[in-house]
């Protein structure tokens, strides 16, 4: 099993990224698909979700308007688009995948928001 992020950048306040987590290795199209993210000194946060057919997703609050989660389900891949960020965005940015009873996690991918 394998989830391998990548993306992740130095980026200006106000500018965009999108992230990509490929998966291998289960059946992607059977599992809730998340991305979390960790700053330093800070506590590891749940970012965005999209369920197993990508029906429904959920944000933080922090990302809300800004940030949009997407999978395509042919390519085992979950996206992670994120539009005018900020400085208080930059973080290692993972994506974890969840069913059957499994619970994977990715490397991480780092993303820097800054002038």
């Amino acid at each position: 099993v394998l989830l391998v992020e990548s993306g992740g950048s130095l980026v200006q306040p106000g500018g965009s990224l999108r992230l990509s987590c490929q998966a291998s290795g289960f059946t992607f199209s059977s599992y809730i698909m998340s991305w979390y993210r960790k700053a330093p000194g800070k506590e590891r946060e749940l970012v965005a979700t999209i369920t197993s057919l990508g029906g429904s997703t959920n944000y933080a609050d922090s990302v809300k308007g800004r940030f949009t989660i997407s999978r395509d389900n042919v390519k085992s891949t979950v996206y992670l688009q994120m539009n005018s960020l900020k400085s208080e965005d930059t973080a290692v940015y993972y994506c974890r995948a969840r069913g059957s009873g499994n619970d994977y996690w990715g490397q991480g991918t780092q993303v820097t928001v800054s002038s």
